[in-house]
């Protein structure tokens, strides 16, 4: 049960209560792993109905605590490497080590824009925020684990928009297939000092992910955020072969598999997890 115990694991992009951050830094506790969990809002507001008050990386830490597990929270921008490292030093100060990073933080930018249409500047913050911020905290995480030692594993969520072209959302995808391309180099430079690299391509979840889309058609239409949600995620489930949408216990299960032993001989690998939309 405790297929993690003695692991330090940090989790980026932990604050969101419905994010995959959450999610993941939950079920690692439950395994025995001690946490750092960061992210770049201590408390990201949430849109779904229910809830408000939601205390953020402090709750999340609590949630942890109450599992007997060890954790610190951490508030940094994966965009500023000098805030990443400042969080990996307090991390190494606090637990001497890092065996495990799970990068979950990221940002979705527009979903109907297409790339004749696409501002300079939104594309140079998707990009910035999916892709030069995952090699940022990539490349410190993997500096650490090198020094130590002892191998080590990173999961990098990439994204079904990392594999499949989507109308509307070019500096997404094109992101998240930049990271998938970083996934499989580093897999092979870090082989030799027995440090997995892998990624999840995930397709459609109940995270805060698509949340400014809701909240602008919820204006544009006159409806609530949620009644915008509920018709965009109908949308969805209709090209969903599984017929629903994924679940976060899901995500952190198939990370949980790619940082235990049982996932010894997978690196350089990017798992999807689409309900069959793959």
């Amino acid at each position: 049960m405790d297929s993690l115990s003695g692991k330090v694991a940090l989790i980026t992009g932990a604050a969101a209560k419905r994010g995959m951050g959450h999610a993941v830094a939950s079920r690692f506790a439950e395994k025995g792993a001690s946490l750092a969990i960061l992210d770049k809002y201590s408390a990201p507001k949430s849109y779904f109905s229910g809830d408000e008050g939601w205390g953020g990386l402090d709750e999340v830490a609590d949630e942890i605590k109450s599992l007997g597990r060890e954790v610190l929270a951490l508030v940094a921008d994966i965009n500023s490497s000098q805030e990443v490292e400042t969080a990996i030093a307090k991390t190494l100060g606090e637990f001497g080590k890092i065996d495990i990073l799970v990068h979950c933080a990221g940002t979705r930018g527009p979903m109907n824009v297409p790339i004749v249409d696409l501002d300079e500047k939104i594309w140079r913050e998707v990009v910035d925020v999916n892709l030069t911020g995952t090699f940022i905290i990539a490349k410190a995480i993997a500096r650490s684990m090198i020094e130590k030692g002892h191998g080590g594993k990173i999961v990098l969520i990439s994204s079904l928009g990392g594999i499949k072209g989507m109308p509307g959302s070019g500096s997404y995808c094109a992101s998240k297939w930049g990271v998938l391309g970083l996934v499989k180099t580093m897999a092979l430079e870090l082989a030799q000092y027995k440090i997995n690299v892998n990624a999840i391509n995930p397709g459609s979840f109940g995270t805060h992910l698509r949340d400014e889309t809701y909240i602008k058609q919820a204006k544009a239409e006159g409806i609530s955020v949620e009644e915008a949600r509920q018709i965009h995620n109908k949308q969805l489930i209709a090209s969903i072969p599984l017929g629903r949408l994924g679940e976060l216990n899901e995500i952190a299960d198939l990370a949980l598999y790619l940082v235990t032993d049982q996932s010894s001989y997978i690196t350089g690998e990017a798992i999807n997890i689409t309900g069959g939309v793959t």
